[in-house]
């Protein structure tokens, strides 16, 4: 893990502020991509959790993005990071 962190202190930006929408709930017919549940979304047998919904919130579970496209999730246990910011 060392060498992949001093490549990324090396040669990526953190920058703050992003205006994202992410969410997993996209119907299958609607995307060319197998998609995982949230298991939110999944243990309450609906879909109204989005994990950013563009101006308006960042779910409490949301805890960033892995590349290339994997989905961070703590649910259901409280969210690390929260209480670092």
């Amino acid at each position: 893990m060392e060498r992949r962190e001093s490549i990324i202190e090396s040669t990526m930006n953190t920058l703050a502020g992003a205006n994202m929408d992410i969410d997993l709930v996209t119907p299958a017919g609607q995307i060319s991509w197998s998609q995982e549940k949230c298991p939110w979304n999944a243990r309450e047998g609906s879909d109204p959790h989005h994990c950013a919904v563009k101006n308006i919130s960042i779910c409490q579970y949301f805890c960033g993005v892995e590349y290339p496209d994997t989905l961070l999730c703590c649910f259901p246990d409280e969210n690390p990071y929260r209480a670092i910011s």
